[in-house]
């Protein structure tokens, strides 16, 4: 990866753009034009507390698909309540190049930074999933971005951090998110290298965390701002944060959350350890350590994390295999798999439940990278996609999708079988949208077969076309 440093002035001279546009406060503000000749933009919140007389701490937030809009109102109340600008460009994605992305990200910085008062030093990005990954890296090759919130994916590559630019990262993960193993091992790595950082962890799976944990995030940023000196010291602020994080330590601890408990323990501590006296928090912790419930999920969780490593072995060595043969026999492995999955859920033990979640979004995570794979191939294995498709349907069998690409594709072979098989699966699992089914791509011959219409009015009682009896 080519290294790219767009060096960002923040010198008070750049503010005379601000007098040029009115900016509502309160409200997410969509496609500002970065310039008349550059057809890129971002949206923008700002909050109500907002005045242009001090500088403001800022949050990039980054979704890969372009969704400025949606990705800042995910932030919104935590900003408003922590006093943060957002922004969020429209025109990064995945589908373009590292460089592209953050070449794209350096034009909205400096319009942002000619446009409002930001404050040097406070300038943050965040993201999640593949938005994470490219807030993650954008401290290597940004100057002057000092933190990270991660959400639902580990640092992406742990040999390019550089401890001579240390910057605070950040991360946010669901305890069924097949990301938290490597999110727990990233931050023992991150804290060995020096690097400031905190992992919060709330119950649920590889999906946005809620505003509360968002904004608990933020408050990180101001406190630890706060105890380098970058931000004036607000007891009060300082006291009340304090307060609340005990408040629900301990109504994690009441409700036997215990690792949640422990693992925000661990953060408040380090986070105020320089700002107050944390007597009373190293007490709870030691207290905790003695429970014999704690210390019993806690080895049922490591047990998990042992036995999960390995299943994760079999799904990447099977999948490698299946491909490399266009092993169509071996989908009953995978029915088999997950059949074993789905066992999980009726477990007694609270971590086989969670392992089980993860399992199930990290082989699903691990077909749609080889689709990704397959795809961007010159000439595309169409017999590879195929067998993913297929394999897509068994881990994720309400995402219709899948079918609808086999139907289509068996249909454009001449395989007309194993389209009539998956129509009738698709329209087992509920499937309802009968006009889709009759304008899909390569299927015209396929839709006038008796075959076909009689699958299709079996479920959804009229077909398009009668069938005809000999």
């Amino acid at each position: 990866m080519k290294k790219i440093i767009l060096f960002l002035f923040l010198g008070a001279g750049l503010l005379c753009n601000s007098q040029q546009m009115t900016l509502k406060k309160g409200v997410v503000i969509d496609s500002i034009a970065i310039k008349d000749s550059i057809p890129e933009s971002y949206s923008l919140y700002i909050p109500t507390s907002f005045e242009m007389d001090r500088n403001w701490p800022i949050l990039f937030v980054f979704d890969m698909e372009g969704k400025g809009k949606q990705a800042i109102r995910m932030f919104t109340g935590a900003a408003e309540k922590q006093g943060y600008i957002l922004a969020a460009s429209n025109n990064v994605n995945d589908s373009l190049s590292t460089s592209q992305n953050i070449l794209i990200t350096g034009r909205m910085f400096n319009n942002i930074i000619g446009l409002l008062p930001v404050q040097k030093n406070r300038i943050y990005s965040a993201g999640f999933d593949s938005g994470a990954r490219f807030a993650s890296v954008l401290p290597i090759f940004v100057k002057g971005i000092a933190g990270v919130i991660s959400c639902g994916a580990v640092y992406p590559n742990m040999e390019i951090l550089d401890t001579k630019n240390l910057f605070h990262f950040i991360g946010i993960v669901g305890k069924e998110d097949y990301a938290y193993p490597e999110m727990l091992a990233g931050k023992s790595l991150m804290g060995r290298l020096k690097f400031p950082n905190q992992l919060l962890v709330f119950n649920g799976g590889h999906v946005w965390p809620n505003n509360q944990y968002l904004g608990k995030a933020m408050e990180i940023f101001t406190l630890s701002a706060i105890g380098k000196g970058l931000s004036e010291k607000d007891e009060g602020y300082v006291n009340d944060t304090y307060a609340q994080n005990l408040e629900e330590i301990n109504l994690l601890i009441g409700s036997n959350r215990l690792i949640q408990a422990d693992n925000l323990l661990d953060e408040v501590i380090s986070v105020y350890r320089v700002l107050k006296d944390i007597d009373s928090l190293k007490k709870i912790k030691r207290d905790l350590n003695k429970n014999k419930l704690f210390k019993t999920r806690v080895r049922n969780e490591n047990n998990s994390f042992l036995k999960e490593s390995f299943i994760k072995e079999d799904y990447v060595y099977y999948l490698e295999e299946d491909l490399a043969t266009y092993n169509y026999n071996n989908l009953g492995w995978w029915i088999y798999q997950m059949g074993e999955l789905k066992k999980y859920d009726s477990s007694k033990i609270e971590a086989e439940r969670e392992m089980g979640k993860r399992l199930l979004g990290y082989v699903n995570a691990l077909i749609e990278d080889n689709i990704d794979i397959v795809n961007s191939g010159t000439p595309v294995d169409q017999e590879a996609l195929s067998l993913l498709w297929m394999m897509k349907t068994i881990t994720d069998p309400m995402d219709h999708s899948y079918y609808l690409k086999i139907i289509s594709n068996s249909a454009e072979m001449g395989d007309y079988g194993t389209s009539l098989f998956y129509l009738e699966e698709l329209l087992k699992k509920g499937y309802m949208d009968k006009a889709e089914l009759y304008r899909l791509e390569n299927t015209a011959l396929l839709r006038i077969t008796p075959e076909f219409n009689e699958i299709v009015a079996k479920y959804l009682k009229d077909a398009r076309y009668e069938t005809i009896e000999e």
